[in-house]
């Protein structure tokens, strides 16, 4: 009746090992809920637009700016009182600076593309985190049913070796054996509860939600066959290289533009005045020719910086690809070696399947104690953990390949959402809109959009 036992619970032993594939949700969905409900990439989207609406402003620096202004005074005496009312109309526009408010533009813009780029990173960072969330819930899941299996066949166990203690087959140490080995393993299945807990904690956080059954995907994601072909596709897509390429773009265009501060400038400027004391309408043109004379070494000083700071990107540059570089085969290391050690873990689980089985019929000719069919199930247990863990460590080292690669967004992954799309908002921008006109009420609406998601 005992080895009954045995043989039932190892069959639900084996059984808690096989991933349940109805009604499961796959880690794409995972990916998508927690694109869309990110608060990080919400945050630094609206950092891009900020960014975008820094084009829009010089744009606008380039227009002519027109105020008006409107005077009542008044003034009494003991004889009279003196009434006057003015409105005033002006305009202000720069004509001519040697193309700096251009060069500026050019820096901006390389700006908006360099924050495109950090972007794209956090958006790999948050579907990192995610799948980390997804595999680590599935590794608590069949740890906690490893554990839930080997408590009840110890319990069993326990049960078996009371029997056979009351009869006088084995000793009260035998007992007293089993009793720790079940205090051991009910420490273990409270211990894979707690973690399962914290691991659904840490998916709600990721996607907005609690997991509910999960599965592990049943192939790899399509990977560069070498480390060589990583590094390769990484110069084209990695998020971190390309904003630092256009971070020194902007910095070459600041220091050509700190270059000709010492540049004049051409404006002009026209009025129109209307008050009641009679004089009736006047109207005033000018142009203005203003440039640096002394200003006390500041236009240096600012040369100077502008030059540091593009030695500074420079630098920045050459370390971020040699980071790159060691991150992707330090990944494709990483993912090598979780490889293996699937491999060997299944060859493990297999060896200690064998051992079992021997141990186990050797105890029902009484060549073996239940001790030792408890120590080689146990034995089984660890190869089957080790195994749980090399397949969902190989899992998440495959995605960690596409993040180094810079594969592992959104649009690469063919999620089958609506991706957030940066250009939308620059191109209603670009050419500063006013808030009345067709393209700034479209920009209004695309807001709104933005806001209410």
């Amino acid at each position: 009746m005992f080895w009954k036992s045995i043989k039932a619970l190892s069959f639900f032993l084996f059984m808690a090992t096989v991933p349940v594939s109805s009604s499961a949700e796959s880690l794409n969905e995972t990916l998508r809920d927690a694109y869309k409900t990110s608060g990080l990439l919400d945050q630094n989207r609206a950092l891009l637009r900020a960014a975008d609406e820094d084009v829009s402003a010089s744009i606008a620096l380039l227009r002519p700016v027109i105020n008006w202004s409107s005077t009542y005074s008044y003034s009494g005496a003991s004889t009279s009182d003196k009434t006057s009312l003015s409105a005033n109309l002006g305009a202000n526009w720069l004509l001519y600076d040697f193309g700096r408010s251009k060069i500026k533009q050019k820096a901006l813009k390389e700006t908006v593309l360099a924050t495109r780029q950090s972007l794209i990173s956090i958006e790999q960072d948050v579907l990192m985190r995610a799948v980390s969330a997804h595999m680590n819930y599935r590794r608590t899941v069949e740890f906690a049913l490893l554990r839930t299996a080997n408590y009840e066949l110890i319990a069993q166990e326990l049960k078996a070796a009371k029997d056979r203690f009351d009869v006088g087959e084995v000793t009260r140490t035998d007992v007293a054996l089993a009793e720790a080995r079940l205090a051991s393993a009910g420490a273990g299945l409270a211990a894979a509860e707690g973690d399962k807990s914290r691991a659904s904690t840490e998916f709600q956080a990721v996607t907005g939600r609690l997991p509910i059954n999960l599965e592990t995907p049943d192939q790899l994601p399509m990977l560069p066959e070498s480390a060589d072909l990583g590094i390769a596709q990484a110069r084209v897509h990695d998020p971190n290289l390309k904003r630092v390429q256009h971070t020194v773009a902007a910095a070459e265009l600041n220091l050509k533009n700190a270059m000709a501060a010492d540049q004049f400038s051409i404006s002009g400027s026209a009025g129109l005045v209307v008050n009641d004391s009679g004089s009736g309408l006047s109207e005033s043109v000018s142009v203005t020719a203003s440039g640096p004379i002394y200003s006390g070494g500041s236009i240096a000083s600012g040369e100077r910086a502008a030059m540091a700071r593009r030695d500074s990107a420079r630098a920045q540059l050459y370390v971020v690809l040699q980071n790159m570089e060691q991150n992707v085969r330090n990944s494709f290391a990483s993912f090598d070696v979780s490889r293996a050690s699937g491999l060997a873990s299944e060859r493990q689980v297999n060896a200690a399947e064998v051992a079992f089985r021997g141990v186990r019929e050797e105890a029902s000719l009484g060549a073996r104690t239940t001790l030792d069919v408890l120590n080689a199930e146990q034995e089984l247990l660890d190869a089957k953990a080790s195994r749980i863990s090399a397949n969902i460590d190989e899992q998440i080292a495959a995605y960690a390949v596409l993040a180094s690669i810079g594969k592992l967004t959104a649009s690469s992954l063919n999620l089958g959402i609506k991706t957030y799309d940066p250009t939308e908002y620059y191109k209603l921008v670009e050419s500063a809109p006013r808030s009345n006109s067709e393209q700034g009420n479209a920009l209004d609406k695309l807001l709104k959009t933005l806001i209410g998601k």
